[in-house]
C-alpha cells in the first residue's frame, strides 16, 4: 500500500489562518536532514531555513467532493526550504517536510496513509486575547506568543534579512513540496495552488519549540514571522519521477 502515500488524488482545503515562523541556520547544519535529491534553498549562500507553520485548516477533502465532507483540524508543520531540479532541467523551489502534528487523530491516521509527511496526533490549544495570540502544545513542548499590530512591524533583531523585501522571498507562496523514496529512487512532486496569499508580518513575543531542540537547532535565529488569512488552497495529484 506504499503507493497510497504518493498523493494519489488532488486535495482541497481552506486555510482560515496560517502563522509561519522561519528560522535561519548555517546551511551546513541542515544538509544532513534532506534527501540527496534536494539542495537547500539558501540566502547569501550562507543561511538555510526551517519553517514552523501553524495552520487552522477547514474543509480538507479530495478535490471535487462537497465541502461538508471535509475535515477541520489544526496543523503544526516543520519544513525545510529546498530546491529540486526535475527531469526537464527545471529548478523548482519548495519544501521538505520533517514532521507534521495535528490535534485530530483522524487526520494523523489519514495523513500517514496518503502522504509521507510524518503525522502525529498531539494536544494543541489556541488562545486569543485582544491583539495577542498564543498557541500551546503541552505534549509537544510547543509555545508561541505573537502580537498582531497595525502598521509596520520590524524584522526580528536576530534576522539575517535586512528588510521585508528579502524575507518575502522565503514567505511563499512556494509552489512545491517534495518527498523521496530511496528504495526505488523516485521523487514525488506535489504542487500547491493557492489564492489570496497576502503575508503580514507579526511580532513574536515568546516561543519554545522542543522539536527544534531535538534537531539540535535550539540556537536557530528567528528570521521572520508572518500570518496569512482566508486562503483557498488545493494540492494537485502527486507527480512521480525517477531521480538521475
Amino acid at each position: 500500500m506504499e503507493f497510497l502515500k504518493n498523493h494519489p488524488f488532488a486535495v482541497a482545503a481552506f486555510f482560515e489562518s496560517s502563522l509561519v515562523l522561519t528560522f535561519a541556520v548555517p546551511k551546513e547544519r541542515l544538509e544532513h536532514l534532506i534527501p540527496e535529491c534536494l539542495t537547500l534553498d539558501t540566502f547569501q549562500n550562507k543561511w538555510a531555513f526551517v519553517a514552523v507553520a501553524m495552520v487552522q485548516t477547514s474543509k480538507l477533502r479530495p478535490k471535487g467532493l462537497p465541502e461538508f465532507m471535509g475535515n477541520d483540524f489544526f496543523l503544526i508543520g516543520y519544513r525545510i526550504f529546498v530546491r529540486y531540479t526535475d527531469n526537464r532541467g527545471k529548478r523548482l523551489r519548495g519544501l521538505f517536510v520533517l514532521r507534521s502534528e495535528t490535534d485530530k487523530k483522524k487526520m494523523a491516521f489519514l495523513g500517514n496513509i496518503f502522504t509521507h509527511y510524518r503525522y502525529a496526533a498531539t494536544d494543541i490549544r489556541k488562545v486569543r486575547n485582544g491583539r495577542l495570540a498564543t498557541i500551546i502544545s503541552e505534549k509537544s513542548g510547543f509555545h508561541i506568543v505573537i502580537e498582531e499590530r497595525e502598521g509596520d512591524v520590524n524584522m526580528p533583531e536576530s534576522s539575517p534579512f535586512s528588510d521585508w523585501k528579502d524575507a518575502r522571498k522565503f514567505s511563499g507562496p512556494l509552489p512545491f513540496s517534495f518527498t523521496y523514496n530511496k528504495a526505488n529512487n523516485t521523487v514525488v512532486i506535489i504542487e500547491g495552488v493557492r489564492q489570496n496569499w497576502k503575508p503580514k508580518l507579526v511580532n513574536v513575543l515568546d516561543y519554545k519549540c522542543d522539536f527544534l531542540s531535538r534537531l539540535k537547532l535550539q540556537d536557530a535565529l528567528l528570521a521572520s514571522a508572518f500570518e496569512v488569512k482566508d486562503v483557498p488552497y488545493y494540492w494537485k495529484k502527486g507527480k512521480i519521477e525517477k531521480w538521475q
